[in-house]
Formats: structure tokens, sequence, C-alpha cells
């Protein structure tokens, strides 16, 4: 008969005091469910004892594992036999939480998911629990960059069926290589905010398994159709995927200011003018157009540098109006013509090479909606790596780290999914911004982004922070960090209190 749950263990040499703990750990379920085991007859105690555990309850099910044998052979007979509505791999080290498959049963029962998946408890050679691994919310592009699933990741058995069945032996990367592809077929993934397993640490990728990562990734992104290149990335496990940037877009970079001058280390610059001067040259398009808009108080002569600057295509919007950046922004909008709209605040200065077409290369995938980039104080330090919004923080994340740190389980090595990212750098197609109604009037200095991303949001659209595309922001300089409290109640109020709501794409370790 067809069960909702199906467990699927492919043994290789088990070690038979922690099988047992996971076989404890199954028969405790309070769910429908069936575990399916084959003998890869590496070691004299397995076959009786999975006959034993099968005469014993008839959930648990021997499937004949394939002459000759292997993982990926066998995971395929196992897979091949499942009934259930949802499968998920279990390792043979692994064990359940008491509730753990009752929870998803619930999931399945309520939503009809087609991927489920939750955190995970790290448990060390002797089987106690070292840490716990939160996972983010479905982060299709942190998934390019990183295995970021458990083991315990419960897919639809007919998506597996139609993403051609088993994890294949690929250096031990078969189970990214099925999330991808599943992952390419789901319309809903549920993401469990509790423990549903307690896995044993897998080992950081050698060589081999690092470059079959790269590939399955590499055909992960052709499959998709983005016009991109994988590669190793900073660390053992991690992937780097490199968009080909976008030549051909129409791009208005809007700028608002009020012409500040001031030192930058050590040397007097008018931002404004030396923000353009810095994109422009690090651009190799000739289809930008940079728009400032700027308040009546900004010096003429400031206005002067900026029409003196060669070959920048530049438009001088006016901003007579009480400050409101809101306002400004929305202002430099409606005088541009590109198609990618890009908000850049004056004080900034690019690093690398063509920071522009790589900030602007996600977009061309529909279903992304606003890219942000890494931005750096003056002093080299985290200014920006995302904004969170929940678990008590309203607030830039890895704030005032170093530039080169790596983050927890790798944040800030890889492209990810983020809850909002800052108006001091952000990119989105112009039909977008405009069906959200651009930025609100009503957030004048602060929230006005996090409220424009989360509409984006709204409209299914992921939101991206790009780790290699990178700008200093010297914003003690201009910024005044006082909050309004009106605009603070108006984002809570609109938005949900983040103090009280869970923050959706932290990938944590406690």
């Amino acid at each position: 008969m067809p069960c909702q749950l199906s467990l699927v263990t492919v043994l290789d040499q088990p070690d038979r005091q922690a099988f047992e703990r996971t076989a404890a750990s199954v028969l405790a379920q309070q769910a429908d469910w069936e575990w399916l085991l084959a003998d890869p007859g590496t070691s004299s105690w397995v076959g009786d004892r999975l006959a034993e555990l099968a005469a014993a309850d008839d959930r648990v099910r021997l499937v004949a594992a394939p002459v000759p044998a292997s993982l990926s052979g066998t995971a395929d007979a196992l897979l091949a036999a499942a009934t259930g509505e949802l499968v998920a791999v279990l390792g043979e080290r692994d064990r359940l939480p008491a509730d753990a498959l009752s929870t998803v049963a619930e999931v399945v029962a309520e939503d009809a998911p087609d991927i489920v998946y939750g955190d995970e408890a790290l448990l060390d050679p002797d089987g106690r629990t070292t840490s716990t691994h939160r996972r983010p919310e479905w982060s299709p592009e942190r998934l390019r960059h990183q295995q970021y699933l458990g083991r315990m990741t419960f897919l639809r058995r007919s998506l597996v069926d139609d993403a051609g069945g088993a994890p294949r032996g690929l250096h031990g990367v078969g189970l990214h290589d099925l999330y991808l592809r599943v992952g390419e077929r789901a319309a809903r993934v549920v993401r469990v905010p509790t423990v549903l397993s307690e896995a044993a640490q897998e080992p950081v990728d050698a060589a081999a398994t690092w470059d079959a990562r790269v590939h399955v990734v590499q055909e992960h992104l052709e499959r998709a159709g983005v016009d991109a290149s994988a590669a190793r990335g900073r660390e053992p496990g991690l992937v780097q995927v490199d968009r080909r940037p976008d030549d051909d877009t129409t791009i208005s970079v809007i700028i608002p200011t009020i012409g500040t001058r001031s030192l930058i280390w050590g040397e007097e610059r008018t931002l404004v003018t030396e923000t353009i001067r810095s994109v422009a040259a690090r651009s190799r398009r000739e289809s930008v157009e940079f728009v400032v808009v700027y308040d009546d108080p900004t010096p003429e002569e400031v206005l002067d540098e900026l029409r003196a600057l060669p070959d920048v295509s530049l438009r001088l919007v006016p901003f007579h109006e009480p400050f409101n950046f809101s306002a400004k922004c929305n202002v430099g909008a409606i005088s541009s013509d590109g198609d990618v709209l890009v908000f850049l605040n004056d004080d900034m200065q690019a690093t690398g090479d063509r920071v522009l077409e790589r900030l602007v290369a996600p977009l061309r995938e529909p279903q992304v909606g606003a890219t942000g980039a890494k931005l750096l104080f003056e002093d080299g330090r985290i200014q920006h790596a995302g904004v969170t919004y929940g678990d008590r923080s309203l607030y830039h994340a890895y704030y005032r780290e170093p530039a080169d740190a790596s983050g927890v389980h790798g944040d800030l090595w890889v492209d990810r999914e983020v809850s909002a990212v800052t108006g001091a750098c952000l990119a989105v197609r112009r039909a977008d911004y405009w069906a959200v109604g651009g930025f609100s009037e009503t957030f004048p200095s602060n929230y006005n982004d996090v409220d424009l991303c989360f509409k984006l949001r709204r409209q299914g659209l992921r939101l991206l922070w790009l780790h290699d595309v990178v700008l200093h922001h010297f914003e003690s300089v201009t910024r005044d960090g006082s909050v309004d409290e009106s605009e603070l109640a108006g984002i809570v109020g609109r938005w949900g209190d983040f103090k009280s709501v869970r923050e959706r794409f932290t990938n944590a370790l406690r």
C-alpha cells in the first residue's frame, strides 16, 4: 500500500552501534512511513539485522541490491521501490527526533509541498550533539553555491522520477545534484522551523568531490538557462558562479546628492563626482546614464564638476522639496530611460571590474527582483551584506566584520537570497520598480529600501546579495545614523514586528 513518507537509507559500511541508534529513532516515529534498506554485503551482521527489523515491523522494507552493487545503483533501486508521496535520504549514522516525521506529515497534509526540509543537529563520531545548523528559507541561488540542505530533505517522489531518479555517483555530491534537479521543478517548498534530523558531520570536500560539485552546478546552470560558469569557490565545498556580464540592457544609475565634499583616505573630494568617475571607469559599456538628483543647496561648482566629466552620459535633475530620499529616487526614476535602475548613494567607490554589468546580470532571470552588492566602510570592514528582518534584528548582516570574513557556513563567500538589500546600492528592473509603486515616500530617510524589497518579495521575486560585487561606501561621512520613530513604527506596522518574526534567510550555527 502507498504511504505518505518514505525513508531511504543506503548502507555502505555501517557502524553497528550508530545504526542501532538510527533504527531506534525511526521505529519510534508516529506517522505514516516506510523505511527502505538494502544489504550492501560489506558486514556480516547487517543482513541478519535487517531481516530482524523487517520481520518485526512491516514498515521496514528490504530491497535487493543490484548486481554488481554500487552506492548509486542501490540508491536508485531503493527510490524506485519507494511508495511514499514524499521521499528522503536518511544517513546510516543519522537519527530522527521523536516528532520529526509527524511534523513533516502535518506539512504534507496542509500544504501539499514538493520539498520539505528543516534544521539539523550535528553529531560527533560518538553520536553526541555538538551544535545545531539552522537552515535558511528556500534559497535557489545559495543552493547553486553550496549544498545547504541536509540529507533529511523530503522530495515529492514524482518529481524525483521526473528529475532522473536517484543521486548519481559523482564523488559524493549526488544529493546536491538531486536537490538541484528537483528544485528546478518544485512549485512549493516548505522549510520547517525545527530540527528534523540529527546528522553525522560530513567530511570536507576532497579535490575530486569539489570538482564534481562544480560539475553538477554547471549542468544545472545550463538546464536553467543561466548564462554563467561554475568554478571552485573560496573553500572546499563552495562553488563560485560567474554570470556573464550584462552588456545589452540599458542602465540608469540614479544618485541623490546635496554635493558634499569631504576627506576620504586623506584626500578631499566631491563625493558625487568621484562616485560617478569611479563607477564609469569600471564599466565597459556606453548604454549607461547617470541621473543625479540634487537639492537646492548643492553648490554650483559641484554641478560644473559633474558637467565636465568626460565620456559620461549625465542628466542633472533639480529637487526643490524638503529632503526625502524616497521622493528623490522616484524623481530620478521618472527622469531616467534605462530598463534597469541602479540606485546608488553619492559616497561610493567601485572596487573590481565591471561592477554595474555584474550587479545587473542576475536581473536577466525573471524570478530575481533586485540585487545588492557587498559594501565596505572606508576602513575596509563590512557595511552591508544583506539586511536581516527578524530574530529581534532589523540591521545589516555581518556589520563591521572584516572584509575577508567567511561568515557562518560561508555566508559571505556565496551569492544568496536575503530579506532585503540596502538602497545605497540596489538594482531593479524598471517595470518591477513601478509595478510595486517605487520607494514609499512615507519613509523619507530610513527603511524605504526594506519596504521596497518586501514589496518585490510579495510579488514572488527573489532578492540577491552578490558577494563579489564590491564597492566602498563612505557612509559615516554623509549619514545621520538616527532613526525616526515614526518610520520604525511604519515599517513594523506594515510588515510585522522584527522582534517577533523569524529572519528568513539566516544561515546560523548555534
